[in-house]
């Protein structure tokens, strides 16, 4: 029961707030999101329990109780329109990233009673700081026994500014402290079929506890002590005009904004969604804290009034074809109007639409700021730039080609093309094969699926002619897999699962030289780090050949040694290699294809001699389980060539902290419920490539070759 928005009309910039929900698996983020939806009057049913969430709308999220899909929902909430997104599952990692990549603000949810320190709570606050987006933290399930609300002060690298204290605990929990207004806010407890809808405000007075009215001074007063760290303007205020009164300072709250906007601190609420309390402070934190999208300062700037979007979501409708979400940046965006697509063609858009997770409402136009629904755009794909025309792009490259100068003095990048979405490489693949009758409809279905998430691939084996998806772990293959069964009606065998191993060099330096009829060449290889890196093999000219060769001569030696690049000593593609291209003479009249040829085969000879070894993804994992329970996991780990980097305790839990090769664990969800009972939790993330013993290799190499 869906309730349409209040004023379906374009509000004021500053009235906008585009964030995103992030959080570690079952901290409570789509059941905070329904509980904003509820209170905004968006929804008139709370959701969730009943498997009947909003964002949560495909038939595996609410049979498994995780996000998979972010979902886009447009609400008001008092005066601001509120453009929201439910991140997914941290196996879905390209949803979390390109959903923070169009957003001006996030809200991070954490479990009270766990804390900052799991794996994936810190992955996504890591996607945050990448994208510079400023964050308000909500403590969620404060209802719990075990819950602290100073579990964030274990992490130095998040900055709290605590704006809210929690009036009981576990059971007794039944409300908040605003520190920066000293009004408490108390919900009723334990009312049978209370929806939270109302609650009480009302002064702090001497009648309350002793203990708390304590603990809430305290509070205020290193609320106010850290803003004064953190922000001058307001430092001075305090020093000059309320020296003698620091609880008297009429502008804590702009302070707060101006802290949070710089991401110099990041302001603490918090509640307990599931019991309907504490949640309207945060919307009212998200309204007063989180930035506006004229107050974010994105990388163009040079189409001023024009449309500019950048596309940054494709989902396929049966009946609409591809819809495709844009978050717009600048000028006005309308249906039946021709867009053009800088990084492809220009298309016709049919309709705009207000995205309201999977359904949507129409609307005549939408203006900078928003996030909108686009029909009938069937070239684009996730990270293109759409302007309004050709001439429009071209106008911009002449401002940004003028003023360069200007730009570069000033730090930044002069670009007329928005920067897309980095696509993580996959650590997973498998052979997926159709029916006989039915390769062609595979091939479209895995085409929708690959244009909606690219951090899935697909690729033919050139020997076997096998078709081959690759994936970001187990469960993305697996719902890929479900989502071909129940959308498209294909009934496919999956394969068993590989990993994606690579490979580098041993030696530390080889240089070598080669002469092909009317080429010399001479090259050196060198391994280099892997993550600083960014995972490719690196290629440069010493300063004499940068100055001597020519440009198409260059672009030959570029051919040739990536050509050598795709033809890897032991199977896998390459990582962590840097080439340095000392020496090129030629005949004149040497072809670029024969100093390509030469080039790729020194290369090939160089690696040959350098020497191969197989890397494998190493996986950070983190395991929460019973004490009486821990020998047996460790036990288990051992056999998985595991090491453990720390075991620490979490309340009545211990929580092993371990890096583990991806191989290992195939399955390990299942084995882990097993020898535990089902009394433990566990989550993983890919940490970095490492090489393998000799002794394994040679046990992989074999495999692979059939001996094993």
């Amino acid at each position: 029961d869906v309730k349409s928005l209040r004023a379906v009309v374009n509000p004021d910039i500053s009235r906008i707030r585009n964030i995103g929900i992030m959080a570690h698996i079952d901290a409570g983020k789509t059941t905070t999101t329904e509980r904003m939806l509820y209170y905004s009057g968006y929804t008139r049913a709370l959701g969730v329990d009943d498997g009947d969430t909003v964002t949560d709308y495909m038939a595996q999220e609410r049979e498994r109780g995780i996000t998979i899909q972010s979902a886009a929902v447009t609400f008001d909430w008092k005066s601001y329109r509120i453009n929201l997104i439910d991140t997914p599952h941290v196996d879905f990692t390209l949803e979390v990233e390109r959903a923070l990549r169009v957003l001006d603000g996030a809200v991070a949810v954490f479990d009270a009673s766990a804390g900052v320190e799991q794996a994936q709570t810190l992955t996504v606050w890591r996607q945050a700081e990448k994208h510079h987006v400023p964050c308000v933290c909500f403590l969620n399930k404060m209802d719990k026994p075990a819950a602290l609300l100073f579990n964030l002060q274990h992490r130095k690298t998040i900055p709290k500014t605590l704006l809210a204290f929690p009036i009981g605990s576990g059971k007794n929990f039944s409300g908040v402290v605003d520190l920066l207004t000293n009004q408490k806010l108390l919900w009723k407890r334990g009312s049978l079929g209370d929806d939270g809808q109302v609650f009480e405000s009302k002064p702090l007075d001497l009648l309350d506890e002793t203990e708390l009215l304590q603990e809430i001074k305290e509070a205020r007063a290193a609320l106010i002590e850290q803003v004064a760290d953190l922000d001058d303007e307001f430092a001075e205020l305090l020093l000059t005009d309320f020296s003698d009164n620091f609880d008297a300072v009429p502008s804590l709250q702009e302070a707060v904004r101006r802290v949070t906007l710089a991401r110099k601190g990041v302001p603490v609420l918090c509640g307990s969604s599931l019991r309907n309390k504490g949640v309207q402070p945060l919307l009212d934190a998200i309204a007063a804290y989180l930035p506006a999208p004229s107050e974010r300062h994105h990388d163009l700037q040079w189409y001023k009034d024009d449309l500019c979007a950048l596309a940054f979501k494709v989902v396929h409708d049966r009946q609409r074809g591809p819809l495709v979400f844009l978050r717009i940046y600048s000028g006005t965006l309308k249906p039946q109007t021709a867009v053009h697509n800088i990084n492809r063609n220009s298309e016709r858009m049919s309709r705009l639409l207000v995205p309201f997770a999977d359904q949507q409402v129409e609307i005549p136009s939408m203006t900078a700021g928003n996030i909108a629904l686009t029909v009938g755009l069937k070239q684009t794909v996730t990270g293109d730039t759409i302007v309004s025309s050709k001439a429009s792009a071209a106008a911009a490259a002449r401002r940004a080609h003028s003023d360069r100068g200007a730009a570069q003095r000033r730090g930044e990048h002069a670009s007329v093309v928005l920067s897309g979405v980095e696509v993580p490489d996959p650590v997973f693949f498998c052979t997926i094969e159709p029916p006989t009758m039915s390769k062609q409809a595979l091939e479209n279905a895995l085409n929708c699926l690959q244009r909606e998430d690219p951090s899935l691939k697909v690729r033919v084996d050139p020997d076997s002619g096998q078709t081959i998806l690759c994936g970001m772990g187990e469960l993305h293959i697996e719902i890929i897999h479900d989502r071909i069964r129940r959308e498209y009606g294909i009934e496919t065998d999956l394969g068993p699962l590989q990993v994606a191993y690579r490979e580098t060099i041993l030696t530390l330096d080889r240089t070598v030289g080669d002469k092909r009829h009317v080429v010399t060449v001479e090259l050196a290889v060198t391994p280099v780090d892997i993550l600083s890196a960014g995972g490719t093999c690196q290629l440069a000219f010493t300063e004499e050949m940068e100055a001597q060769l020519s440009t198409e001569t260059k672009e030959a030696v570029e051919n040739g040694v990536h050509s050598a690049y795709l033809q890897p000593l032991l199977g896998y593609p390459l990582l962590g290699v840097s080439s340095l291209i000392q020496s090129v003479k030629m005949e004149p009249g040497t072809s670029p294809a024969m100093v390509s040829a030469c080039l790729s085969r020194c290369m090939l000879k160089a690696l040959r001699l350098a020497g191969g070894q197989v890397l494998e993804p190493m996986m950070s994992l983190e395991v929460t389980v019973g004490e009486e329970h821990l020998s047996t996991v460790l036990g288990d780990l051992s056999q998985r060539r595991g090491t453990v980097r720390d075991i620490q305790s979490r309340h009545d839990s211990k929580v092993l902290l371990a890096n583990v090769p991806l191989a290992e664990m195939m399955g390990y969800s299942t084995i882990l419920r097993t020898i535990t009972s089902g009394n433990a939790t566990f989550s993983l993330e890919l940490d970095t490539y490492e090489a393998m013993t000799p002794q394994d290799q040679n046990t992989l190499l074999k495999r692979m070759s059939g001996l094993l």
